[in-house]
């Protein structure tokens, strides 16, 4: 599981975008307000204070190709995020 903290607003671009996500993705509201980057699968606008948490594996414990995300380049502003992982098992470097 992955927990994304947005710690700044960015005036343009920056989002969290997951190309492979399925559904009515033109149909949130801040469509109009995504970079072209944005637009090409689900995405979030970061905001400051706004956190995402996703998981990366399914119930059984497969991993989630929809779970596949990228940053969108920053056009305008200043990014800030922090990022906390929560594993399933002990990691082991």
């Amino acid at each position: 599981m992955t927990l994304n903290i947005y710690r700044s607003d960015v005036e343009e671009g920056g989002e969290t975008v997951f190309p492979s996500a399925k559904g009515n993705i033109s149909a949130v509201p801040w469509w109009d307000e995504l970079s072209e980057c944005g637009k090409k699968g689900l995405s979030v606008k970061p905001k400051m204070g706004d956190a995402l948490l996703f998981w990366s594996m399914t119930p059984d414990a497969t991993p989630d190709p929809s779970s596949l995300h990228g940053g969108c380049p920053v056009i305008k502003g200043d990014k800030w995020s922090s990022t906390k992982w929560i594993r399933v098992n002990e990691y082991r470097v």
